[in-house]
């Protein structure tokens, strides 16, 4: 069994950094102690670097099947692995939809073959399918995914009876893109009629509104309760939702979270001017006073996640005009080095960071032996030099799309090794040969 004795981690957890090594034997962390002597194969001095458990992002979208030129598997993990993200939890909106057993275990055997990265994905709710939720193996997939705003193809569910049916039906984590169908449709038709398809993109916030969230998801929150399902909101952006969720209780006891992505921490709407449509996502961009609040909200735990959303579009579908223009951005590669620019800016602890990134998705998704650095647990690893700095541009993105809402923004810190299931992944720029990607277990 290959042997690697990291000495002089210092190692962060929600509750302290401290200074330790690290001896990785096969896929997972044998010892954590100081002055570790056991015999390695390999021995590293990381002296002066930080070690994150490896992110677990809980949001993204790879694009495959169906949607390739945008993003694969094989392409978005790999720059996953490079921004510190180790394990992911894909969404089922791709061609075709993951909305049966069949379709999921075609994406199964598509990330066993290409992903970088470790990989679970969500089974995708609609208004007629839920026979197919009911056949899911829970110990073998992150949780339900539905989409009660606006989305591809038939996955809006805005059937109440079935939305009630779904809640009621699953012990499943609900995961929820909560945006009202009805008032987006009535502002959407009044810009429309002002501006045609050239709506200016500072309207976006205001045509996807604060009202337009906070309905949907006082709503989904409603029926959890009412229901007793375990529910989860994605993707936070306006403070009024913030005061819908609970801070009095552990995550553990929680049945009801949320989530909130980097581009709501980091942009508002002053970035529409100068990036346009590249920061254009649902839910969207909003005020800085937004902004201000959902910081808020994640220091007083009342959001329990950090995750990016991560959804790709190629550079030409992004430059169209708006009522063509898609939402969505990709993120995965600079959102741990987004985070600890905050920490350095003084807006979160490092402690907090890992918190929100790795542990606590661990804990909502019931992820089996990740998030955490721990004996026993498997060694997903992310070595920081967090006095490195480097600018970010095309000629350094890894995307298939090409691009990123960061380009020109120095990040200062660098991310310089990921250790995948024990075995080094990427390291200074480069990647290893061999895919170390496993599919993510739950313990249910």
């Amino acid at each position: 069994m290959h042997k690697i004795l990291l000495k002089n981690a210092q190692i962060i957890s929600e509750v302290e950094v401290k200074t330790a090594d690290i001896l990785i034997e096969g896929e997972r962390i044998a010892k954590i102690g100081t002055n570790l002597s056991e015999e390695a194969d390999e021995v590293i001095d990381i002296a002066g670097k930080h070690i994150f458990p490896g992110v677990i992002d809980d949001q993204v979208h790879f694009r495959e099947p169906g949607l390739t030129h945008k993003a694969n598997i094989g392409t978005e993990s790999r720059a996953a692995i490079a921004g510190g993200i180790t394990s992911f939890v894909e969404m089922p909106n791709t061609k075709p939809q993951t909305t049966t057993i069949e379709k999921l275990q075609e994406k199964l055997d598509i990330a066993k073959e290409t992903s970088f990265a470790n990989y679970s994905f969500m089974f995708g709710g609609t208004n007629d399918n839920l026979d197919e939720i009911l056949k899911v193996d829970t110990t073998q997939v992150a949780g339900l995914k539905l989409f009660l705003g606006s989305s591809t193809g038939n996955m809006l569910v805005d059937d109440a009876a079935v939305l009630e049916k779904i809640f009621s039906s699953t012990d499943m984590v609900i995961s929820v893109h909560c945006e009202d169908e009805g008032t987006i449709r009535k502002n959407l038709a009044e810009y429309k009629e002002k501006y045609g398809d050239n709506i200016p993109i500072e309207y976006h916030p205001i045509i996807r509104s604060e009202e337009a969230c906070y309905l949907s998801s006082s709503r989904a929150i409603e029926l959890a309760k009412k229901t007793g399902a375990r529910l989860h909101v994605f993707h936070l952006s306006t403070g009024k939702e913030t005061n819908l969720f609970d801070n009095s209780i552990p995550l553990e006891e929680k049945k009801i979270t949320a989530e909130v992505c980097i581009h709501h921490l980091w942009f508002s709407d002053e970035n529409y001017k100068e990036k346009g449509t590249h920061i254009k996502w649902n839910p969207a961009v909003k005020t800085a006073n937004d902004r201000d609040q959902l910081w808020e909200a994640l220091l007083d735990d009342r959001i329990d996640v950090i995750a990016t959303d991560h959804a790709p579009h190629t550079l030409e579908e992004k430059d169209n005009p708006y009522t063509s223009a898609p939402s969505g951005g990709p993120l995965v590669q600079h959102a741990l080095n987004a985070m600890i620019q905050a920490h350095k800016q003084g807006k979160i602890s490092l402690e907090k960071i890992v918190q929100k990134m790795c542990h606590n998705p661990a804990r909502l998704f019931q992820v089996k032996d990740r998030g955490f650095i721990k004996e026993g647990y498997y060694a997903d690893l992310v070595v920081v030099d967090l006095e490195k700095s480097y600018t970010v541009s095309r000629d350094n993105v890894l995307y298939k799309c090409g691009w990123s809402p960061f380009e020109g923004v120095t990040l200062d810190s660098t991310i310089t090794h990921t250790f995948l299931n024990g075995s080094l992944a990427y390291h200074e720029g480069k990647f290893a040969e061999k895919r170390y990607g496993k599919q993510l277990e739950f313990n249910r």
